[in-house]
């Protein structure tokens, strides 16, 4: 069997956890699925990058396109005009696109990863053509495809809320973490690597979050200013700047010393698990998740975590993470000291309870629901 990947969407570096899910599903989907032959139809920016990854599997082939994705309506010309020309000569006998959207037509059958409806419920975290242009894509995908995969059951509901998608097709399939996360880094280089990140020596709280308005990151800087001065914590931010930026600045001018918050735009994997591992507590103050993945990295690094109640969280959370309320800034900061101030004994117990909750997900669990859905597909009748 030939299964064709559109990854047209793909920007390293700049579609968040799609760019993960992407990745870790297909790398354990082409160590598994020896049995499948897997063609990926790429763009001038990710081209080079999935080469590297998975260049070395024999039964991995690449088709690029020449069109550069960071012109998004070039792309999407592309991907509904030029791409189902590249399938047809390309022998797949199925096409799967993980990036919300799909082309209209196709010579075969198609699977579609909706990762969740933000634009619908958030719909300041997009320009209004974005909103409209992806309305109209992600609704035409969810209707064409004969398979539509959900990362949670809470997104499995709000693809059937929104589109006209038949229940009976969409499929819910959890994601994972790296193992990475769980292998503890050795202090001294740990060390190392923070001093280099962070130009102080002192315990922190950490959010990984782009700035999107949903993200409620500055709900995070008005609850820390409150109690800044009854801890010795400073507060990590990693994540770009996006539309949410206006309140996260106006956030930052309102606390008595914004000095205390370090904000990183990005780092790479192994700074990222140094960054969790130091922590004291990790805060992700989010509305609105598809499926929550910093949370289970946190918890797989040994990191106490407090989160919402919102989306998908509790099902990636469960009973292993904290839960403050959303509409109230003052329980988000009553708890964060609570945790902060836990004995030493406590602390542990959260840590093993959260690093066994997290040790339940895996990417080969995920690989092997996502082969099964995509050979469904290849069968089923539209």
């Amino acid at each position: 069997m030939r299964i064709g990947v559109n990854a047209l969407f793909l920007i390293p570096g700049e579609v968040g956890g799609t760019e993960t899910y992407l990745r870790e599903t297909l790398r354990a989907l082409a160590q598994l699925s020896e049995d499948v032959e897997w063609v990926l139809f790429t763009n001038r920016e990710n081209d080079g990058y999935l080469r590297r990854i998975f260049g070395p599997f024999r039964h991995v082939t690449f088709h690029p396109l020449p069109l550069s994705a960071t012109n998004r309506y070039a792309r999407i010309l592309r991907e509904q005009i030029g791409l189902p020309f590249r399938v047809a000569g390309s022998r797949v006998d199925l096409l799967w696109s993980p990036g919300y959207t799909a082309p209209f037509f196709s010579p075969i059958p198609q699977a579609v990863t909706i990762p969740d409806m933000q634009y619908r419920r958030y719909p300041e975290d997009l320009t209004f053509l974005a909103r409209f242009a992806t309305d109209i894509l992600v609704r035409m995908a969810a209707r064409r495809c004969r398979r539509v995969i959900a990362i949670s059951e809470f997104s499995r509901r709000e693809i059937l809320s929104f589109t006209a998608a038949r229940e009976d097709s969409v499929r819910a399939i959890l994601l994972a973490a790296d193992p990475a996360f769980a292998r503890p880094i050795p202090e001294d280089v740990r060390r190392q690597k923070l001093r280099a990140l962070l130009p102080f020596e002192k315990p922190y709280i950490l959010c990984i979050a782009n700035t999107y308005p949903h993200k409620n990151v500055h709900m995070l800087i008005h609850a820390f200013g409150g109690i800044m001065e009854r801890i010795p914590h400073q507060l990590v931010l990693v994540g770009k700047p996006r539309l949410g930026e206006p309140e996260v600045q106006s956030a930052l001018r309102q606390i008595a010393a914004p000095e205390r918050i370090r904000r990183l735009h990005r780092v790479e994997q192994e700074d990222l698990i140094a960054l969790y591992q130091g922590a004291d507590l990790f805060v992700f103050p989010s509305l609105y998740e598809g499926f929550g993945l910093p949370v289970l990295e946190a918890m797989m690094s040994g990191v106490p975590v407090l989160t919402t109640k919102c989306g998908s969280i509790p099902e990636v959370g469960g009973e292993a993470v904290c839960y403050f309320d959303h509409t109230n800034p003052g329980d988000l900061s009553g708890q964060m000291l609570e945790i902060l101030s836990w004995p030493e004994e406590h602390r542990k117990e959260w840590i093993m309870k959260g690093r066994d909750h997290a040790g339940r997900f895996s990417w080969k669990q995920t690989a092997l629901k996502t082969i099964a859905c995509l050979k469904e597909a290849s069968i089923a009748h539209g």
